[in-house]
């Protein structure tokens, strides 16, 4: 059984990734200098994750983009201590990264009811105000949401990641033989027969300089960061974007993704990788997995292929090189395992280190057992 989602870039469809909100806390209530009464606090704006709501949601709900707390209440002789204003709660989906117009992060939401505090209200009158409210804050905030998957599909145009994802998820994106096929992200979930589900993404084909934002590469990077896998696709014949730009080999390919991604963040290319060989059904796709396989055994023998501005600072070492044919489904249930014992594996090392760490805290607040000296007897 698999569910499909789809999402899109805010340049692409009606759905959108980034929104810029005006935010104000709260102004607080006035104080009372007769009888010293304090003002309420004025409420406080908060960014709230829920996995239902979307970016697009948010912008249709409140096409001003303003969100402003409750004022505090007066203090009055009926109640001296006026009450806190209303706090304002802005619902955001899971995956925000929530930034000034700086570009300060102020946090980030990563599961449903995580909460980041982005206006606070204003401090109600007192004696030490002279009984006079203040504003509360105001700023511009932006939400940036990060695609957040287990896998993530990494690739040049055209290198079969759709096809692939077909293959793997039966999602059903959009497949054409030009080169950006992929112009929006799509997320399949596989189900295993232990009803463990996975998440993939195939998210637009980068081409050379997407560090530089070239093609959509900012757009396309800044969502590899949320996953927990790489799955790098190459097609094992090579590649050439156009007639005026180089042809690329399945190793030169292999090569310029890590640099791309090294240049991007430098350490996106830790995260744990499989590269998927595609097109295997092509003639001569023998011969090129072979010669691919001995390249990236010693892949500093062959970095003169490549512009030296373009040479990946470390190598990258793939947990497994998997050769398949989307279009055929050669190798694609053997991929599926790798997958999973790639996950499992990472899964049982952060169990494993969970438990040393609580096992240590336990040692840690065990007190010492008392020592009792005896002394001399009559």
């Amino acid at each position: 059984m698999v569910w499909i989602s789809r999402i899109c870039y805010r340049k692409y469809g009606n759905f959108v990734d980034n929104l810029r909100l005006y935010v104000r806390g709260g102004s607080g209530g006035m104080g009372l200098p007769r009888l010293g009464g304090q003002g309420g606090k004025g409420g406080d704006v908060w960014v709230v994750a829920q996995k239902e709501m979307t970016l697009k949601r948010v912008k249709d709900k409140y096409p001003q983009k303003r969100f402003i707390a409750g004022v505090g209440t007066n203090s009055s002789v009926r109640a001296l201590r006026g009450q806190k204003g209303e706090d304002k709660e802005v619902l955001a989906p899971p995956g925000i990264t929530v930034t000034n117009d700086d570009g300060k992060v102020l946090g980030e939401l990563n599961t449903e009811g995580d909460r980041v505090l982005v206006a606070r209200g204003g401090q109600g009158g007192s004696y030490h105000s002279e009984f006079l409210p203040s504003k509360g804050q105001t700023r511009q905030i932006r939400l940036d949401l990060k695609l957040i998957a287990d896998l993530g599909l990494v690739g040049f145009p055209n290198a079969g990641k759709s096809s692939l994802l077909t293959a793997l998820s039966h999602a059903k994106p959009q497949i054409a033989s030009y080169a950006f096929t992929t112009l929006r992200p799509e997320i399949g979930k596989v189900m295993y027969e232990d009803h463990k589900q996975i998440s993939v993404a195939d998210l637009p084909g980068l081409i050379e300089g997407a560090h530089m934002n070239r093609g959509m590469g900012h757009q396309f990077l800044k969502h590899v960061e949320r996953t927990r896998h790489l799955l790098f696709v190459v097609d094992v014949c090579g590649f050439q974007l156009a007639s005026k730009t180089p042809f690329r080999s399945a190793f030169e390919a292999v090569q310029l993704l890590i640099k791309e991604l090294e240049l991007y963040k430098e350490d996106l290319p830790c995260k744990p990788a499989v590269l998927v060989v595609n097109k295997m059904d092509l003639p001569d796709a023998e011969d090129k997995l072979t010669e691919l396989q001995e390249q990236l055994l010693n892949p500093h023998e062959f970095s003169h292929l490549l512009p030296d501005d373009m040479v990946p600072k470390n190598n990258m070492v793939f947990r497994h090189v998997v050769p398949i044919s989307a279009a055929t489904g050669f190798g694609i249930a053997h991929l599926k395992t790798c997958i999973r014992q790639s996950l499992d594996k990472d899964a049982s090392m952060a169990t494993e280190s969970l438990h040393r760490d609580r096992l240590q805290a336990l040692r840690g607040a065990v007190p010492a057992k008392n020592t009792l000296t005896w002394g001399p007897t009559a």
